[in-house]
């Protein structure tokens, strides 16, 4: 006779004490380092654009559910890190109006028209993004030299329009043009091993995004080490295609999905006009996330193939 009762219940099975907030404080906390020192680099008006993008996420979140009658969540953080990643995706020169639409368009489209948390298909902050460069396409490619506020390019223009490559030291402190979170390589690389030993992001997304980079640039001729330190690819591969909401569910799911957003953005940089491809690697590939949990599942046991 069995000593324990058989409880049987819905999913799930396995629980711990880990929460959304606490997630997403997780997140915050790894992303400090890259945003100080996109501050020291840019400058006040750095600051003053990612105050701007999480000011205005979280109110276009409130204004939602207000008008839906909705309980008000701004204590998960969500929008919080919406902001703030948006925040890091643009440029240090980016008038503030701008920044503005930025954080309405990355919640309310990227996140509030689907129903809100955990409902988004894509990833919020990448779509406020996209909706800028399509819509302000000269702002959103000015770029400034770090400290001199010189105007610059990035390390990826220079190479696409000038066949000029930047020297990897620079490109690891973050000492080159770009975007303001996106420069400082190791502090980004820092933040992401912080979510790994957190255990907030899965292992399999990343490694498999940037191993596919690696060995394709390697493959076709080009410079791999500096295609893994260019432009926003360790932000997109730690904190935005880890998205717990918009990339698949399974291992193997993950896999593919790091495969493709890796092949992706290598098609774009290499043959595209466009120097820089994490953006549309990771959009894309949040686009078949449904379809890549469908036939990545496990089989049920005792389901019957077909």
């Amino acid at each position: 006779m069995l000593d324990k009762e058989l409880v049987v219940s819905s999913s799930p099975h396995i629980r711990d004490n880990d929460n959304i907030t606490k997630i997403m404080i997780t997140v915050v906390i790894a992303l400090l380092p890259a945003t100080i020192a996109g501050i020291y680099y840019f400058g006040f008006k750095s600051l003053i654009i990612l105050l701007t993008t999480i000011t205005s996420s979280l109110i276009t979140e409130v204004i939602f559910q207000k008008v839906r009658n909705r309980t008000i969540s701004l204590k998960d953080g969500s929008g919080l890190v919406t902001g703030l990643l948006l925040g890091l995706t643009l440029p240090p020169t980016l008038p503030i109006w701008i920044a503005i639409v930025g954080g309405v368009v990355s919640i309310g489209l990227g996140k509030m028209v689907f129903g809100g948390l955990g409902q988004n298909i894509f990833n919020p902050a990448l779509v406020g993004r996209a909706f800028l460069l399509i819509t302000f396409p000269v702002k959103m490619t000015e770029w400034i030299n770090p400290v001199d506020g010189l105007s610059g390019a990035t390390p990826l223009n220079l190479l696409k329009m000038e066949g000029i490559k930047t020297n990897y030291f620079d490109l690891l402190i973050g000492n080159v043009g770009g975007s303001i979170g996106e420069t400082s390589v190791i502090l980004l690389l820092l933040g992401g091993l912080y979510l790994l030993y957190k255990k907030c992001i899965d292992w399999r997304i990343p490694a498999s995004y940037l191993g596919t980079i690696f060995l394709m640039t390697l493959l076709i001729g080009q410079d791999p080490i500096f295609h893994l330190l260019s432009g926003g690819l360790m932000l997109g591969a730690f904190f935005m295609a880890t998205d717990m909401v918009t990339t698949p569910i399974t291992k193997k799911g993950r896999w593919v999905f790091g495969i493709g957003a890796g092949i992706i953005l290598v098609v774009i940089r290499v043959y595209g006009g466009y120097p820089e491809g994490v953006l549309y690697s990771i959009l894309f590939m949040n686009g078949l996330t449904p379809l890549i949990n469908r036939y990545t599942r496990s089989k049920i046991f005792g389901e019957v193939s077909k």
